[in-house]
């Protein structure tokens, strides 16, 4: 059985939307008011009330032809001036009218694409491996069950009691890249073509790593754990209070992660003996897609484990895209057969199925990605357009990738770094080998943007780690700081991460020089 729901049957909401969006630009209801308001909808105001940003669900990052031709459509028609990929595999249109939003939104719903639940108190884009399906050494196809779960989540968007945010995350090996051991629900795929199960965990404030609360599930009966987690967090979690409103509260509330485990799988025995049949049998069958005998040797093409075909990797700096070649990429993408565009959590996109004739058209198109490890780092949209932001990261990311540049520093000297604006930690700052977070700090009776420095955070499966926080550094002087550390790592004739192990307490005495 699948459990859905039609796009279509959001559309009578849209004419509220449509309406307090018009208040709340001609000046009748507050920032605060709006915002609690327009989550439902995957729409914000951005800083200074002057425009809407708009969250476009790609279920399981996955970017089909045909949600790629309505986003770039979208794009033209509106003349939308900046698009970003972001960290829950979604793609974010700002810059936008009140009445460009609304239009949008609606003409999403007649293209399958759903915006509603995008933000505020609902289930978020459920994600995946971007690579499922096509990467080499996964233990299988997480796809199809990501997407079946995402559809089921759909019926909860109006349900009763949610968490703040309920993200559900599926990996496909120990890469973790989904962070699926430590969402509010995560489904960790074993080489048995089983998922162990995860719950209760996250980032930003007090963050958690999720308790394992199943062993070597069948794939078909993850629904039933999706409406368990409902369940408990309608039992025991703190939807009174916003800021504890987050299932990873539940673990210390109930007394512990084996409490919370116990408490979990009460709920889950209940929701198997109510009768209620929530097996799912989701369409597996692979791509048919096969090579043509073309090669292409590129850092950016990836051997798919279908014989003779590529995905290139793209990642525009920060995810920021630029919308002319958003449209372009489409043109290609529409008329190669089987290629299909989809979203990293990391704000990379990677373009599936091509033989190697068309990866190398896709590596010409798409030459603005990223040239380096460190230049494929994260960071959220920022303060200069988010309303709860604290710090730009955005400009910190681009000020760093500029005196890198600058500086000549090798690849692999430096590692993906993490920055997020605020304690939020969109930009997965507490799980970077080096993450940054907005604060802000007192010089000579003058307060003066600055961020926290934190490092060794890990996400992969078995080696996870919360990364641990050094001190503060000024913003303006974290590129330099990163320019001396990428030199020391360079004439070290090491890679980051081996350099980082043989010197535990090297990146605290470079950092020292800077901290405030």
């Amino acid at each position: 059985m699948t459990k859905s729901v039609d796009p279509q049957s959001f559309k009578p909401d849209l004419g509220l939307f449509r309406e307090k969006t018009r208040e709340f630009y001609a000046g009748e209801m507050d920032k605060g008011a709006y915002k609690g308001f327009s989550g439902y909808y995957g729409s914000y105001a951005q800083k200074g009330g002057k425009a809407n940003m708009l969250r476009l669900r790609m279920p399981a990052g996955q970017v089909t032809k045909e949600r790629l031709a309505f986003t770039a459509g979208a794009v033209e028609k509106y003349k939308v001036s900046r698009v970003h990929f972001t960290t829950c595999q979604t793609i974010q249109l700002h810059d936008l009218g009140a009445d460009t939003a609304s239009a949008i939104m609606e003409e999403a719903l007649d293209a399958g694409i759903v915006t509603l639940g995008g933000g505020g108190d609902y289930p978020r884009n459920v994600m995946c491996s971007p690579l499922s399906g096509v990467e080499r050494d996964e233990y299988f196809d997480v796809l199809p069950w990501a997407v079946a779960a995402g559809e089921y989540l759909m019926t909860f968007i109006k349900a009763e009691k949610m968490p703040r945010k309920l993200k559900v995350g599926f990996s496909n090996s120990k890469r973790n890249v989904t962070h699926a051991t430590f969402r509010d629900l995560g489904f960790a795929a074993r080489p048995d073509g089983m998922f162990d199960v995860y719950s209760a965990g996250g980032l930003g404030n007090q963050p958690k790593f999720g308790v394992k609360v199943a062993d070597g599930i069948a794939p078909e009966r993850i629904l039933y754990y999706i409406k368990a987690m409902w369940l408990t967090f309608r039992a025991y979690g703190n939807y009174e209070n916003r800021g504890k409103a987050r299932t990873r509260f539940m673990q210390d509330a109930l007394g512990g992660p084996e409490a919370y485990r116990k408490a979990y799988l009460e709920k889950l025995e209940e929701v198997v003996a109510s009768g209620e049949d929530l097996t799912i049998h989701p369409d597996t069958t692979p791509a048919a897609k096969q090579g043509d005998g073309t090669v292409v040797n590129h850092p950016r093409a990836i051997s798919q484990k279908q014989p003779g075909l590529y995905a290139v990797v793209w990642h525009p700096i920060g995810g920021m895209v630029e919308p002319d070649l958003l449209c372009r990429v489409n043109q290609m993408v529409s008329r190669i057969p089987g290629a299909e565009l989809r979203l990293g959590p990391d704000e990379s996109a990677y373009i599936i199925n091509l033989t190697g004739k068309e990866a190398g058209e896709a590596l010409e198109l798409t030459k603005d990605s990223a040239r380096s490890l460190f230049e494929s780092s994260v960071s959220c949209i920022g303060a200069s357009t988010c309303q709860q932001g604290l710090r730009d990261s955005q400009a910190l990311l681009n000020a760093c990738v500029e005196a890198v540049r600058a500086a000549g520093i090798p690849d692999g000297a430096l590692p993906q770094i993490h920055i997020s604006g605020c304690p939020s930690s969109c930009g997965t700052h507490q799980i970077g080998a080096i993450g940054f977070r907005g604060a802000a700090k007192k010089v000579d009776g003058v307060m003066q943007p600055a961020f926290t420095l934190y490092v060794n955070g890990s996400d992969l499966q078995g080696k996870e780690a919360m990364g641990r926080e050094v001190g503060v550094m000024l913003e303006t002087g974290i590129p330099d700081f990163l320019v001396k550390l990428g030199r020391t790592v360079a004439e070290s004739r090491m890679d980051y991460e081996k350099w980082n192990l043989s010197k535990p307490e090297g990146v605290d005495r470079i950092a020292s020089k800077f901290l405030v």
